[in-house]
Protein backbone atom coordinates (compact mmCIF):
# COMPACT_ATOMS: atom_id res chain seq x y z
CA UNK A 1 0.00 0.00 0.00
CA UNK A 2 1.42 3.49 -1.05
CA UNK A 3 0.96 5.77 1.94
CA UNK A 4 3.62 8.87 1.33
CA UNK A 5 4.09 9.52 5.03
CA UNK A 6 4.92 6.25 5.29
CA UNK A 7 7.39 6.32 2.21
CA UNK A 8 8.73 9.68 2.81
CA UNK A 9 9.81 8.31 6.30
CA UNK A 10 11.45 5.15 4.76
CA UNK A 11 13.56 7.53 2.14
CA UNK A 12 15.03 8.69 5.61
CA UNK A 13 15.76 5.84 6.92
CA UNK A 14 17.35 4.32 3.68
CA UNK A 15 19.52 7.58 3.66
CA UNK A 16 20.44 7.31 7.29
CA UNK A 17 21.63 3.83 6.88
CA UNK A 18 23.75 5.30 3.41
CA UNK A 19 25.21 7.70 5.34
CA UNK A 20 25.97 5.25 8.83
CA UNK A 21 24.02 6.89 11.35
CA UNK A 22 22.03 3.59 11.48
CA UNK A 23 23.29 -0.15 10.67
CA UNK A 24 20.13 -1.70 9.07
CA UNK A 25 16.19 -0.84 9.66
CA UNK A 26 12.84 -2.17 9.70
CA UNK A 27 9.36 -2.15 9.55
CA UNK A 28 7.19 -5.40 10.10
CA UNK A 29 3.62 -5.50 8.40
CA UNK A 30 4.63 -2.53 6.33
CA UNK A 31 1.77 -3.87 3.45
CA UNK A 32 -1.07 -3.48 5.96
CA UNK A 33 -0.19 0.01 7.17
CA UNK A 34 -2.34 3.29 5.66
CA UNK A 35 -1.09 5.86 8.33
CA UNK A 36 2.09 6.64 9.93
CA UNK A 37 0.92 6.75 13.36
CA UNK A 38 0.41 3.05 12.90
CA UNK A 39 3.84 2.06 12.04
CA UNK A 40 6.63 0.96 14.44
CA UNK A 41 9.82 1.01 12.42
CA UNK A 42 13.27 -0.86 14.46
CA UNK A 43 16.74 -0.02 14.04
CA UNK A 44 19.91 -0.86 14.91
CA UNK A 45 22.23 2.20 15.12
CA UNK A 46 25.74 2.20 14.25
CA UNK A 47 26.79 3.26 17.82
CA UNK A 48 24.51 4.83 20.64
CA UNK A 49 26.05 8.24 20.37
CA UNK A 50 23.90 8.12 16.64
CA UNK A 51 20.55 8.23 18.76
CA UNK A 52 20.72 12.30 19.09
CA UNK A 53 21.18 12.55 15.35
CA UNK A 54 18.38 10.06 14.77
CA UNK A 55 16.13 12.27 16.87
CA UNK A 56 17.29 15.05 15.07
CA UNK A 57 16.44 13.80 11.62
CA UNK A 58 12.78 13.00 12.33
CA UNK A 59 12.19 16.46 14.91
CA UNK A 60 9.98 17.65 11.92
CA UNK A 61 7.71 14.96 13.00
CA UNK A 62 5.53 15.96 15.96
CA UNK A 63 4.72 12.57 17.93
CA UNK A 64 8.29 11.28 17.03
CA UNK A 65 9.58 8.85 19.71
CA UNK A 66 12.66 6.39 19.60
CA UNK A 67 12.90 4.32 22.47
CA UNK A 68 14.82 0.84 23.22
CA UNK A 69 12.90 -2.01 22.21
CA UNK A 70 12.89 -3.38 24.99
CA UNK A 71 10.45 -6.33 23.60
CA UNK A 72 13.41 -7.49 21.60
CA UNK A 73 13.80 -10.82 23.83
CA UNK A 74 10.37 -11.98 23.89
CA UNK A 75 9.33 -14.99 21.79
CA UNK A 76 6.61 -12.84 20.12
CA UNK A 77 8.51 -9.57 19.34
CA UNK A 78 8.18 -7.89 15.89
CA UNK A 79 11.69 -7.33 15.90
CA UNK A 80 15.07 -7.99 17.46
CA UNK A 81 16.40 -4.66 16.46
CA UNK A 82 17.35 -2.52 19.58
CA UNK A 83 15.84 0.62 19.07
CA UNK A 84 11.96 1.15 17.89
CA UNK A 85 10.55 4.68 16.26
CA UNK A 86 7.11 5.61 16.61
CA UNK A 87 5.33 8.62 15.06
CA UNK A 88 2.04 8.43 17.43
CA UNK A 89 0.59 10.89 20.39
CA UNK A 90 -0.64 7.51 22.19
CA UNK A 91 3.05 6.46 21.92
CA UNK A 92 4.12 8.71 23.43
CA UNK A 93 1.62 9.10 26.20
CA UNK A 94 2.15 5.70 27.34
CA UNK A 95 6.15 6.50 27.38
CA UNK A 96 5.07 9.43 29.63
CA UNK A 97 2.85 7.49 31.73
CA UNK A 98 5.66 4.28 31.79
CA UNK A 99 8.21 6.93 33.16
CA UNK A 100 5.76 8.27 36.03
CA UNK A 101 4.75 5.22 37.20
CA UNK A 102 8.48 4.27 37.15
CA UNK A 103 9.30 7.19 39.52
CA UNK A 104 6.80 6.36 41.52
CA UNK A 105 8.26 3.40 42.99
Amino acid sequence: MYVPDIDKVKDKMTELEATGVIAQWELPYENLLTRLSAAIFFAEVSDDSQLEALSSDFSEYEHFLVQTNVKKEDAHTLSRMSYRMTFSQEEIERYQENCSSQNDK
